[in-house]
């Protein structure tokens, strides 16, 4: 072909780079006085790398001409320009551009191997000590392993930004274990999906209708349904989604499916369940902790109670009087407190204004005065502080009350370490999964009293199973409902609006007498959300003595136009334009720089920071390719290697804000959001704001989620667990 070619020069400067997938747009020196514009995956290609690039010209029409690479090798810089470029891109921990440029004054086009075989040599450079030529000499090392994984993954057609990740979790071993077992690759790398996995099985030879193949298929789609919030998937749903992700025969499918769901039984690698002539399978960790839920509160109910611990007429009497405030119980809180203390497992729900916090603080005094030992705590960080904030008594995290150890991966409160106390009041239960509450129940000690605070009309956990609606629909569990806004709450348009949506109405603006913390911005254009947000974040909520510290934008989904991944981009322009170059990096299709507002995306248990956990990024450092990102007032440090981990909250998606408020709270509802626009979204995204809510958007679009009651059932069997006999086989 006439415009094919062949290029060999010296990387001069990377215009743009996509960490998540590897692709490159930079400048190529070919000759001292020619230079050309390339593009394509070259994935880990640094500036001073000498090059060797085969593909095809093309005229883009606004940059010119540009090479379209389809094949590339490397070797390394010779010339001392190269070399010292090649040092400065941030290869290398411990080597930023000062010392490369030091480093390549002393030696020259030596230096890249000096580094590599005589390292010792160093320390002839002024102020290098031990530890940081120990420091280079490790990073050098595992420049070189990691490269060796790249290169092997780059003949896979894998995405390189995996390889970092790879061989921080497998170290020298990272070929050979992929080579062993590539679906491993699913559970112990973050990120990695079950296709880029089979992917590198059939690369590496594994036949298509290989049998552990088709079991990593059916593992895989039973853990898939957990992103939707199911714990068990239809058996033959299952094997539908197991032909069509394998790609697999219609006449052989049969068969193998077979076969493999029978050695994954005998190897009680999965759990099956019959229900109402239908069949499920789930796998055995899920299995074990939603029926070992409903045993622990079987035998909750069933134990004794301590009476002689509570004065019945005295407590009653107490509960009937106001406090110093003259803030009086309804007979519902009353009867609420009265039911907790007199049940060993029960559930506060109410919509916001309904008194939920008022009953927990009034329940707290009556603890207080019998001397039981009680403790309070919430599944978030935010939720904890809020219930501080409430009630003015001591809150903690689950994973801290339970005492999380990185060491052994779980909990050390358990059955054979059980908490110390009487009484567990729970917050936010709605956001409690299947795992969290078995590890709850757990390390419950015999005869104490468990009281779950939270709103079932709001969205369910992110994890799987659905505790909070499955308990309240067995019947088994004693429940309080408060419905009753109080007066003081009926003030305020924020609450108003939430019960209406909650009542499946329209919000109002024209209720005369009440504060006007709630704004509906009637706009049919999605594109025209991001000049409303620069006049909102600028000039309303200034105006009203709001921070943009304290405001966050709740929208349905993270993809299009008013998703989170472009709201965050023009958010970020907005609230933190500009910035040193050197105080920023880009990884992983994203630009973090110091004074970002984060947000962490995967339970990290080293670091004890959990996922929808929001933080700001105090330091960029790129010489040591670390972030330090402060969280409440926790200062954690992240290697840019771990930035997958972390993304822009600026914007983020209704189901993270859980557990969480805001002084102000901007949502942008449009018609690109059907597929999730459902009534308890927008209820929740409501009840999320403090002082103002401003909601933004079609009318068309808000008015059909808020019509639409229907929830979308999750698969799961504690309510049959708690009523019936059922059990796996």
């Amino acid at each position: 072909m006439e415009n094919s070619a062949e290029v060999v020069g010296t990387v001069d400067r990377v215009i743009y780079r996509n960490q998540e997938n590897g692709f490159l747009v930079f400048v190529l020196k070919v000759s001292n006085s020619e230079v050309v514009t390339a593009k394509g995956c070259v994935p880990d290609l640094r500036e001073g790398e000498r090059v060797c690039l085969s593909g095809s010209w093309i005229f883009h029409p606004k940059f010119g001409r540009q090479l379209e690479v389809k094949n590339f090798s490397t070797q390394m810089p010779a010339s001392a320009d190269g070399i010292k470029k090649y040092l400065a891109s941030g290869l290398i921990k411990g080597i930023g551009p000062k010392f490369a440029e030091r480093l390549v004054q002393k030696f020259g086009e030596n230096t890249l191997e000096i580094i590599d075989n005589n390292p010792n040599r160093l320390y002839e450079v002024d102020g290098v000590g031990p530890k940081r030529v120990e420091q280079i000499i490790q990073a050098w090392q595992d420049q070189k392993e990691i490269s060796k994984v790249l290169v092997f993954l780059r003949g896979k057609d894998v995405p390189t930004s995996y390889a970092v990740k790879i061989f921080k979790t497998y170290g020298n071993e990272s070929i050979q274990k992929i080579q062993e077992n590539p679906y491993r690759l699913v559970d112990d790398i973050w990120g990695v999906g079950f296709k880029t996995a089979d992917q590198i099985a059939l690369k590496l030879g594994l036949p298509m209708d290989s049998p552990e193949r088709v079991k990593a298929g059916i593992l895989y789609s039973i853990s898939e349904v957990t992103n939707e919030g199911n714990l068990y998937i239809e058996l033959e749903a299952a094997k539908q989604k197991v032909t069509e992700l394998l790609s697999l025969n219609d006449d052989f499918t049969s068969g193998l499916l077979k076969n493999a769901l029978n050695d994954l039984y005998a190897q009680d690698k999965i759990k099956l369940i019959s229900s109402k002539e239908k069949h499920y399978i789930t796998l055995p960790s899920m299995y074990y902790a939603e029926i070992g839920i409903a045993k622990k509160i079987i035998r909750m109910k069933d134990g004794a109670l301590d009476n002689e611990r509570f004065d019945s007429k005295k407590i009653y009497d107490f509960v009937r009087t106001s406090d110093s405030r003259g803030v009086e119980l309804n007979d519902d809180q009353q009867k609420g407190i009265l039911e907790c203390l007199q049940n060993k497992i029960s559930i506060i729900t109410g919509g916001p204004g309904t008194g939920k916090t008022t009953l927990v603080k009034k329940m707290i005094e009556v603890l207080e005065e019998s001397r039981v030992r009680f403790k309070l705590a919430a599944p978030t960080g935010r939720a904890a502080k809020r219930m501080f904030e409430g009630t003015g008594r001591p809150t903690e995290t689950i994973h801290r009350l339970l005492e999380f150890s990185p060491m052994t991966m779980g909990f050390t409160r358990n059955e054979q370490n059980a908490l110390e106390l009487e009484f567990l009041i729970l917050d936010e239960a709605s956001m409690i999964d299947v795992f969290l509450m078995h590890s709850i129940l757990k390390a419950m000690p015999f005869g104490a009293h468990l009281v779950l605070i939270g709103d079932v009309d709001q969205l369910p956990s992110v994890g799987a199973g659905n505790i909070l609606n499955d308990l309240i629909a067995s019947g088994s569990v004693q429940v309080t409902r408060l419905t009753q806004i109080f007066r003081q709450a009926q003030d305020s348009l924020i609450i108003v609006n939430a019960h209406r949506v909650n009542n499946g109405e329209f919000p109002t603006m024209s209720i005369p007498g009440t504060k006007r913390d709630f704004v509906y911005i009637k706009e049919d254009e999605p594109e025209k959300t991001f000049e409303l947000l620069r006049e909102i974040y600028t000039q309303k909520l200034p105006k009203i003595g709001i921070s943009s510290e304290d405001a966050i934008v709740l929208v349905p989904m993270n993809r299009g136009v008013v998703g989170t991944q472009r709201l965050n981009q023009e958010l970020q322009m907005i609230l933190n334009p500009g910035g040193e170059i050197s105080k920023q990096v880009e990884r992983f299709g994203q630009v973090l720089k110091v004074g970002d507002r984060v947000m962490q995306i995967r339970n990290n248990y080293d670091k004890f920071v959990f996922n929808g956990d929001l933080g700001k990024i105090l330091d960029v450092d790129k010489e040591e390719q670390k972030m330090v990102i402060v969280f409440g007032e926790r200062e954690l440090i992240y290697d840019f290697s771990e930035l997958n981990e972390i993304t822009l909250s600026y914007a983020v998606s209704i189901h993270k804000s859980q557990g969480s408020e805001f002084a102000a709270v901007i949502i942008p509802i449009f018609m690109q959001h059907f597929i999730l626009l459902k009534r308890n979204l927008i209820y929740t995204a409501i009840t999320r704001a403090k002082k103002m809510c401003i909601l933004i958007g079609q009318a068309k679009a808000i008015a059909m989620g808020v019509r639409n009651a229907k929830v979308v059932e999750r698969v799961t069997f504690l309510k049959e667990f708690l009523t019936t006999d059922l059990q796996a086989r």
